[in-house]
This record gives C-alpha cells, structure tokens and sequence, in this order.
C-alpha cells in the first residue's frame, strides 16, 4: 500500500524547527509513509493521501491549493497533526470550510498508536476501494423469482465503486454445459451412490461456470442456480463452494446484493463469506441459525457431500466452519443501506430438514436481531470469520 503524506506550514515558522519535529513525529507512527512535502502534483494518485498540517496560519494556503487538488482526486481529505505549534486549531478551521462547501474529511489526531492505527485502516479501506474499481461481476440469469427485492441499481453501483454489473443470459450457460465433457470421478468419492452418479455433473457446471468467468473476463458471479435442477438435473453447490474458495465471488440465486456483499467483503478481507439466509431467530437470546447449501472450502476445517436440500438431487456442501468470532454483513442493492452486526459461532449443526450447511450465531448485541425482523435488507446475509465492523464501516 501506498502512502503519502504532503504538508502544509506557514512562512512564519522555522523551517529547520519544523522539520526536526515532523521528523521525530512521523517516524513515531512507525509506519511505512512516502514523505512528498509541499509538491503535490501527484495528489489523489495513491492507496491513501495524508495532508500533515505542520503548523498554524496555513488555512489560507489550503484555500488557495483546494481548487488544484479537486481537479487531482475527490477522495476525503484527511488531515494529519500532531498538535504542535497550533496545527490542531488549523486543521479544525480547514475542516470546517471542508464541510461548508460539501467536501468530506477527517483529522487524524491522538496517541502516535492511534494515529497509527487509523492511518492502517484507511489504507486498508483505499486499497479495497483500488481493487474494486473496473471489477466487473456477472449476472448469470436474472434473480430467482423470489428475490422480489435483490436486485441491484446498476449505475448506482458503478458511480459509488466502480464495479461493473454484466448480464450473462442463463440460456449461454446452458449451452457451454453441452460442450463441456462429463469427468470420470473416482469411485467412492461421495458417501452415497446417488451423489456420486451427480459429481460428474457438478464438475461439469464448475468448468462451464469458469469458462464463462474467462470469456466475460468476470472477477465473480451470481447464478440463478435453481434452473440448473429442472435443466440438467442438477445443482451449482459444489462448484460455487469451489469457485469461492479460488477466489471468484460465486453467489446463489441472482441475487445481486448478496454478491456485492461478498466482494466488498473480500476486498476488505481477503473472505468473501459464506452467503446463507437465517432460519430460526431467538430475539431474547441473540442467537441465529444461518443456512445454505454451499459455503466456501477455504472457510471451513472440513465438509461432507449431500444432496441439494430443496430438491434432495445434486450435490451440496455441508460445511464446518472453526467456532469463534463471525461478522454478518450486507448492502442494498442502490448502496444506500447496509446491515453489520458481530457475534460469535457457537456451533455447526446438521438437522436434516434445513440447508446443509447450518451455522448457530450469537449476535453480541440481541437486540440486532430485531433488524431482521422489522428492516431487512433482503433474505440472505453473509457471514464472515473474524470480527470486521471497524473496518467494514470505515469502508460504507
């Protein structure tokens, strides 16, 4: 990542005092930061851009460089100070005019560890922001005709992240499915005869699925899955649980949301997630059973093969994820709301009337609980290991 820290200092101070002190002050952070001084004409180019506000009396000379730097980069502008020699004051001033004139920023002040902190998680964010712009993610099939409200804003989401959304017609999925070959499977890879007679097909509809994800040059999808069982009678299961853990975002159903979800998440991460809808909810206790039929392989410490839950054909995943600390995460389709709540995975379970994959969360605050109840932001949600809502904010 990219850092860069430009300055601002008043003619009034001492040049040679001022220099000692920034010095002493940014190697304090003991972070890796490109120093650029007063030259900036590479500003807006970087993972993250810092303004150090040196000193006092250096509001007029922002005013004048405003105009330059919009022209360079609408990022926020975030204002470094160590609070010497009044740099604090004057970096409350340019803040001030900042939001007078509808321009967002932030002063990064405190404990060299706080600053420290901050200024990581900021170019965390930036190099997320970095990845996703010109991502382009499939549509494959429209959204199942069930998700009345998954569907995604697509201008909206190109103007806020820079993702592209490509509509890739369910009928072409089909048709690469017929020029892709069946694949010997070893015997006995599957608990039972019927899914091992399904697992040539699902690695069938995993080698269409990748050839899709090369000819559209696609960083993920979503697939409206469930016409793969009356089409070929069979299931998108094993090969999105596949697909994810390779680092493709492959969601179920079409819906958009859940996709998008789980590339922010990944950007910020590393983790797309596991998408799943809850199940059962205990608002007094906190605790949520999230299902799914597939979940990524580099999620969980190991899986067994089942059926597809719904139809009983196919192939699905049943996945045990390591218990412990979990964030749920999810975007609206316009990017105008977002759901995050952390909580802790208490248990794995396998009841045999759900999806295969089951996972018993516990919300940290239960009273989150009630946003699905009243306010959800669709039906599926992801579940991420680790607790992100720091960062995942930061980002939103």
């Amino acid at each position: 990542m990219n850092i860069s820290v430009y300055t601002l200092t008043s003619e009034l101070h001492d040049e040679q005092a001022v220099s000692a002190v920034t010095k002493e002050f940014l190697n304090s952070l003991k972070i890796k930061l490109d120093f650029k001084g007063a030259d900036y004409a590479d500003y807006g180019s970087h993972t993250l851009d810092l303004i150090y506000v040196r000193t006092g009396g250096t509001e007029g000379i922002f005013r004048k460089l405003l105009p330059t730097l919009l022209k360079q980069s609408v990022k926020p502008f975030y204002l470094l100070t160590s609070g010497k020699s009044n740099s604090l004051a004057a970096s409350m001033e340019i803040l001030s005019f900042l939001r007078q004139n509808g321009l967002s920023g932030e002063i990064i002040h405190g404990s060299p560890e706080y600053i420290s902190g901050r200024i990581s998680l900021l170019a965390r964010t930036g190099k997320a922001k970095e990845m996703l712009r010109d991502c382009r993610l499939g549509i494959i099939g429209k959204p199942s005709d069930w998700l009345i409200s998954s569907e995604a804003d697509k201008d909206m989401v190109r103007q806020k992240l820079g993702i592209e959304l490509v509509s890739v017609p369910m009928e072409e999925l089909l048709e690469v499915l017929k020029n892709t070959p069946l694949e010997v499977v070893e015997e006995g890879t599957a608990p039972t005869p019927e899914i091992q007679k399904a697992l040539p097909g699902a690695e069938q509809i995993y080698h269409a699925l990748k050839t899709l994800v090369k000819r559209y040059k696609l960083q993920g999808f979503t697939l409206r899955c469930f016409d793969l069982l009356t089409a070929v009678h069979n299931t998108g299961c094993l090969a999105l649980a596949r697909l994810n853990a390779e680092g493709i975002i492959a969601g179920c159903e079409g819906d958009v949301p859940a996709m998008l979800s789980m590339k922010i998440a990944q950007a910020l991460t590393g983790v797309g997630g596991f998408q799943a809808n809850p199940a059962r909810i205990a608002p007094e206790t906190g605790e949520i059973l999230m299902a799914h039929c597939t979940i990524p392989l580099n999620m969980v410490e190991r899986y067994e093969l089942d059926t597809h839950f719904e139809s009983g054909i196919g192939v699905g995943i049943r996945g045990y994820m390591k218990e412990g600390p979990v964030t749920l995460f999810k975007v609206s389709g316009d990017l105008s709301r977002h759901f995050i709540a952390e909580g802790e995975l208490i248990r794995n379970q396998s009841e045999p009337d759900l999806c295969r994959t089951q996972q018993v969360i516990r919300l940290s605050d239960a009273r989150q609980t009630h946003y699905f109840l009243t306010d959800p932001i669709g039906n599926h949600h992801i579940v991420l290991p680790g607790h992100h809502r720091e960062l995942l904010e930061n980002f939103l």
